[in-house]
């Protein structure tokens, strides 16, 4: 997988007909910062921050996933999606 090619899906996700679920963007969040960032490198947000606990959680069960792992992950879900909702 190449930086162009996870570019060019972190830029068709946003062009979907239908927003994906919850459970949907979590799986992508967590990738694409794992492709990004690598490890979680924050502290767990407070717990009156449900949202932002769920993506912390999400991303930090990829402890440990390489780079080229998540992109392609990343990539992956994606053209999923996009047979699933349509752009």
């Amino acid at each position: 997988m190449s930086q162009a090619e996870f570019d060019k899906a972190a830029e068709d996700i946003k062009h979907l007909k239908t927003k994906p679920t919850d459970d949907e963007m979590l799986f992508l969040y967590s990738r694409y910062k794992q492709a990004i960032v690598g490890d979680v490198n924050t502290e767990r947000p407070g717990m009156l921050d449900l949202k932002g606990k769920a993506k912390w959680d999400a991303w930090n069960e990829l402890k440990g996933t390489s780079k080229e792992n998540a992109m392609k992950a990343y990539i992956d879900k994606v053209e999923e999606l996009k047979k699933k909702y349509g752009m």
